[in-house]
């Protein structure tokens, strides 16, 4: 009995390592805030990785794709329940990650004769202007960040998840100096950033990459990879917001500044 709480801890460490190295490889996901709305960026393989989860808010995540998939349904059930019993109005991701996702993924995550989830998921929700845009990370453990979630706090106009600590770091650290204006800008700063975050997952690179260099990397990249661009539109008197897909004409000219 009195070894039950250190194996408890023991079977806790080894599970949160194994998830870790299962999500380093993973492709950072991008959400950039912009006048028109909010941007989700991403490069994959061969699976989707960014969804339109309800009217005003958009999913991306990394990890297994299975238990991506289980979760971007269970969001989707939540929010499309609780616009049936309110209104559409009243579906909130603040509520739906405090009191849903974040509870849920913790007690997976615990329960050690369960399955975890191997996921790291950003969820977006576009405001009426871009001070009210919210970005939310969840963890496979049902850790939490947001961009503003208490009074007082500053509020950053982007989020971000990618594979590994380090990646996460390079890529807040250009999302954070970055001065948006438009779409073109956004899609740079995006493209730029999820370089750095996948550079930063080789463990041999400990550095924050020089220009020249991110741009190198980006074009060894791009034969492996397929952008993955979409767009949650702020809404205004005259139309709803929309989840639209980047056309090729708009990141084509951006990225083509990296072949």
């Amino acid at each position: 009995m009195i070894d039950e709480p250190y194996r408890w801890v023991e079977a806790i460490s080894n599970r949160r390592e194994y998830i870790e190295n299962e999500l380093a490889p993973g492709s950072p996901t991008i959400g950039l805030s912009f006048p028109d709305g909010i941007l989700l960026l991403t490069f994959g393989r061969d699976r989707r990785k960014i969804f339109e989860i309800y009217d005003r808010i958009a999913m991306g995540g990394i990890g297994h794709p299975g238990d991506i998939e289980r979760l971007r349904m269970t969001a989707i059930e939540l929010a499309s329940t609780e616009g049936f019993t309110r209104s559409a109005a009243d579906v909130s991701l603040r509520r739906m990650a405090t009191y849903s996702f974040s509870p849920a993924l913790k007690q997976a995550f615990e329960q050690i004769y369960g399955a975890p989830y191997l996921a790291r998921l950003l969820f977006a929700e576009v405001g009426e202007s871009q001070e009210q845009d919210l970005f939310v990370r969840l963890d496979y453990d049902g850790a939490m960040h947001a961009n503003a979630m208490s009074a007082g706090k500053r509020r950053e106009g982007f989020g971000a998840i990618a594979g590994t600590r380090r990646g996460l770091e390079q890529v807040e650290s250009i999302l954070s100096r970055a001065k948006i204006s438009n779409l073109r800008n956004a899609l740079d700063t995006a493209i730029r950033a999820w370089g750095a975050g996948l550079y930063a997952s080789d463990e041999d690179h400990t550095e924050a990459p020089e220009e020249p260099t991110l741009k190198q990397f980006v074009k060894s990249r791009l034969d492996q990879y397929t952008i993955e661009a979409a767009i949650l539109e702020r809404g205004t008197a005259d139309s709803h917001a929309g989840f639209v897909e980047v056309p090729d004409s708009d990141w084509e000219p951006v990225l083509s500044k990296f072949r």
